[in-house]
């Protein structure tokens, strides 16, 4: 009798442990999930920063040409807004941004780097949504941006490499070339403008150019694959649906870009073009995000 209820002690024994390691491991299961789909937000938004160096410069562009300045001025000021708030967050974290804290020193001494240069950018993006947008200002704006972005760039090269065994690394390249597509958008609107207002025309007619070559070979490589960027192409329908609407964005954009047309007719153009170009890649960007596994 003593044994037999030494069995069956045994034997919740085992199943009462057998049940808490299926838990334990359930609960590893879903933390590492939910690092992974962390580490995907985390590389979006660090590259979304990117973009909005751009998208701020244009802006400033736009309202000094004297192109929908009210729109451009409260589209300014949102986008520095934004860029102040997810750079916080993105070294402190924040719960509504869904950004986790940053622990890793290395990308918090880069992070500080970025934060010493948006804070005197940030004085001349303010003078411009104010209505100074003096000829110095916009030199300054010019001159500063570029920092700024490759800066954030490095951020973002530091996150994807630290995501390491928490995302895959090829979905890690992949977000964040896709990424980085959003930036493409805005710098080749941004160097449109630049030689429209003047601004060392000629080298930023020949980065238009690069720009717009550039944002085209990385939308290939993200539908059909470019070893030389280390992009596969996608399988997902829905995804590559979504690039095909980019596509067609594009091949309506890409002949003021390249020409660098800058009349009254093609910046109004560029202005209506630009942000569908932006919304529809930053689409594209959320669904590679969302098939995180």
């Amino acid at each position: 009798m003593k044994q037999l209820l030494s069995i069956t002690a045994l034997s919740i024994c085992l199943a009462v442990g057998l049940q808490a390691k299926e838990v334990a491991q359930a609960e590893v299961k879903s933390t590492l999930t939910q690092t992974k789909q962390q580490s995907g937000t985390v590389i979006n938004l660090a590259g979304k920063q990117r973009m909005l160096t751009q998208k701020m410069s244009k802006e400033a562009f736009f309202i000094a040409k004297g192109i929908d300045v009210d729109a451009n001025k409260a589209g300014l000021k949102k986008t520095a807004a934004l860029f102040d708030k997810t750079l916080k967050g993105l070294a402190l974290g924040d719960e509504s941004l869904n950004l986790p804290k940053t622990e890793n020193a290395e990308i918090l001494a880069q992070l500080q780097k970025v934060t010493e240069l948006w804070t005197p950018f940030k004085v001349n993006i303010d003078k411009v949504a104010g209505g100074n947008s003096d000829k110095a200002t916009l030199e300054a704006i010019a001159k500063e941006n570029i920092p700024l972005l490759k800066n954030m760039n490095k951020a973002v090269q530091m996150y994807a490499k630290a995501s390491g065994s928490k995302l895959d690394p090829q979905m890690a390249k992949t977000i964040n070339l896709a990424g980085k597509q959003r930036m493409l958008t805005q710098k080749m609107t941004k160097e449109l403008l630049l030689v429209a207002n003047g601004i060392d025309a000629p080298a930023n007619t020949e980065s238009a150019k690069k720009t717009v070559a550039l944002f085209e070979k990385t939308l290939n490589g993200l539908i059909k694959g470019d070893e030389s960027l280390g992009l596969k192409g996608t399988e997902d329908a829905n995804i590559l649906k979504q690039l095909e609407v980019v596509q067609k964005l594009l091949a309506e954009y890409k002949p003021i870009v390249e020409k660098v047309d800058t009349s009254d007719e093609a910046l109004k153009k560029a202005l209506e073009l630009n942000i569908p170009l932006l919304k529809n890649m930053n689409k594209a960007v959320k669904m590679y995000e969302a098939s995180i596994k």
